[in-house]
């Protein structure tokens, strides 16, 4: 679903952000991005998402790639951002229908997702609240029921569970699992390594723009943590 080769992304010509990035992530993976501050997270998602250019290397989505055929591989994916801003004036139920009308969300589609999303986040007495009087929490919540609104087969998510309490945590790791039965595949950057390591297939760890480690999660890890080995490769 994802096939990124030979990335490279600089923001000022000379240093490297991200180099040399060689990732493929298949239909009904959930796939764990790991690394510190400023290791080049956020900017390979930002660039899967279209949102950045980059110098070297192509990205493509479901086989379309982002620069030469951006409008057909974002119908494909949704995006949240680590700090995802939301229109605040808008009730929670308009923003939700605008972007059903964005992609092009069919009426009864629409209406079957945010019930059912929002029963699963237990948003539906928000709907009809002002999105600026939401808390913190809530604001991700309404951005992850946009995101999943039009069935996306390609999931991107910066720090997801931060900021969400404990309960919230556990109905997104489920709606994960079933997004991947049916054959969705999920890309996420996470500081949360006990996360990473209990609910995806697979991990890549990124050390100053460079992918130092990645597969199958069992595989990598071996006999030792996933923490442990981070904090191994980190160091190194």
């Amino acid at each position: 679903m994802i096939e990124i080769r030979d990335f490279y992304k600089s923001y000022d010509g000379k240093y490297y952000a991200c180099k040399n990035i060689n990732l493929t992530i298949e239909a009904g993976d959930i796939y764990g991005f790991i690394g510190h501050n400023g290791a080049g997270k956020t900017t390979l998602l930002r660039s899967i998402a279209g949102i950045l250019d980059f110098e070297k290397g192509t990205i493509t989505v479901d086989g379309h790639n982002i620069k030469t055929d951006a409008i057909a591989a974002k119908k494909m994916m949704a995006y949240i951002p680590d700090n995802p801003d939301v229109y605040e004036s808008l009730k929670g139920i308009q923003y939700l229908d605008f972007l059903a009308d964005v992609f092009g969300v069919s009426k009864e589609g629409r209406i079957e997702r945010i019930e059912k999303y929002a029963e699963l986040f237990e948003m539906k007495p928000a709907l009809n609240q002002v999105i600026g009087s939401y808390s913190h929490g809530m604001k991700q919540k309404i951005v992850l029921i946009g995101a999943l609104i039009h069935q996306p087969k390609v999931l991107l998510l910066d720090e997801p569970f931060v900021g969400l309490d404990p309960k919230a945590s556990y109905l997104l790791k489920e709606a994960f699992k079933e997004l991947c039965l049916n054959g969705t595949c999920i890309f996420f950057s996470t500081h949360v390594l006990e996360v990473a390591e209990k609910l995806c297939n697979k991990v890549a760890i990124i050390r100053k723009g460079e992918v130092v480690a990645f597969g199958d999660t069992a595989t990598i890890t071996k006999d030792q943590s996933l923490e442990s080995l981070f904090l191994e490769l980190i160091a190194s």
